[in-house]
């Protein structure tokens, strides 16, 4: 039996490793284990309930006004304790957050295979996204399994000479869709809405804090003084810097309402029913072109020029008056809405996480 450990630690990652951990556990050749870090405690735990995940260990190390060295120092440590008395043969890590790269960094230090899921990704600015490029390209130098979602990922993966074996599966966010989107959700939501278009807001990036971010909602509070057919939903994340923000530029507002962050079986429901999205997240830009939805990128680098090149998405960068042209330009403009909305999705066909048990279990015999 092939004994694999899963570890994350935020929502994003609980949401992408949730399908692969049904997957492994089905699997009647591997043994799966599961560590949270908690990095996120509440927005984490939601996602645990929506999947019915079993927690084997949860190391619970979020604490009020963590830094990144000391949240790395600690992830290191307990996750160590962990590979020590479990003895995996394989830790999964996903993408690029703390957890993934402390990890990562732990199971090298104990001398265990790492495989990363959504490897390769990248924009060759260590500034944007921060600290995520850096500790993306360190699990690349780690892992002896790289999951690559796209062609473009592997390329990238190759072109550093990465040691480890590399492998396109597609992403595992596409395979969360099939647990999450629920239609008779968010009815509150949609009696607000009425026959109005929904236009659905995340902002939450440590280097969009501040001025950029306020560009964003600027931007936003002109559209909606134009275009009086649309309303907007903001789930605020919860970092205090990003509420207070929020509160000041957005509130007070009748059609723009800021509610709590959603469990992602609501949230994914949220984004189905949207007729475009605003955001400065990675993984929105690969679940909405399942949805159908255009994507508008609130950030001046993006790791995923898939969604660019295949016109799901748009790259607006964080100037107030481009970011007010470019949905203006989506809402009048019918012909590049139905191109951005009908485009097939480059990130895969909802099977990676079939996938990636295939070739875990094929290379350990």
């Amino acid at each position: 039996m092939i004994k694999v450990l899963s570890i994350f630690g935020t929502r994003p990652e609980a949401i992408k490793m949730a399908p692969l951990v049904k997957k492994i556990e089905a699997s009647s050749e591997l043994e799966s284990v599961v560590c949270i870090t908690a990095q996120h405690r509440e927005m984490l735990d939601q996602v645990i309930e929506v999947f019915d995940l079993d927690i084997d260990y949860d190391l619970n190390l979020m604490t009020k006004g963590q830094t990144l060295e000391g949240l790395t120092g600690k992830v290191i440590n307990e996750v160590s304790t962990v590979i020590k008395e479990c003895k995996p043969n394989i830790v999964l890590v996903h993408g690029d957050t703390t957890t993934a790269m402390a990890s990562a960094l732990a199971a090298f230090y104990n001398n265990v295979d790492v495989g990363h899921v959504e490897a390769g990704l990248r924009t060759y600015n260590l500034d944007s996204p921060y600290p995520e490029e850096l500790n993306r390209q360190i699990i690349s130098r780690i892992a002896k399994l790289n999951f690559s979602p796209t062609e473009k990922s592997k390329q990238n993966l190759e072109q550093e000479h990465t040691v480890g074996d590399i492998y396109i599966t597609g992403n595992t966010v596409l395979d969360a869709l099939a647990y999450t989107v629920k239609s008779e959700a968010l009815p509150e939501l949609k009696s607000w809405l009425g026959d109005d278009k929904l236009v659905s807001l995340t902002m939450h990036r440590r280097e969009n804090l501040g001025e950029p971010m306020r560009n964003v909602f600027r931007a936003l509070r002109r559209i909606c003084e134009k275009h009086t057919d649309i309303k907007v939903v903001y789930p605020v994340h919860l970092n205090p810097k990003v509420q207070d923000i929020a509160r000041e530029e957005l509130g007070g507002m009748d059609r723009i309402k800021l509610i709590e962050p959603l469990d992602v079986s609501k949230f994914h429901t949220l984004l189905s029913i949207s007729h475009l999205i605003i955001t400065d997240s990675g993984g929105i830009q690969e679940e909405a072109p399942s949805l159908d939805v255009p994507v508008l990128v609130a950030r001046n680098t993006t790791e995923r020029p898939e969604g660019i090149e295949a016109q799901t998405s748009r790259l607006i960068g964080v100037g107030e008056d481009n970011i007010y042209a470019e949905m203006d330009l989506l809402l009048t403009d019918k012909e590049l809405y139905s191109t951005m909305a009908s485009a097939p999705n480059p990130y895969g066909d909802k099977r990676a996480s079939e996938r990636i048990v295939k070739h875990i279990v094929e290379y350990y015999g």
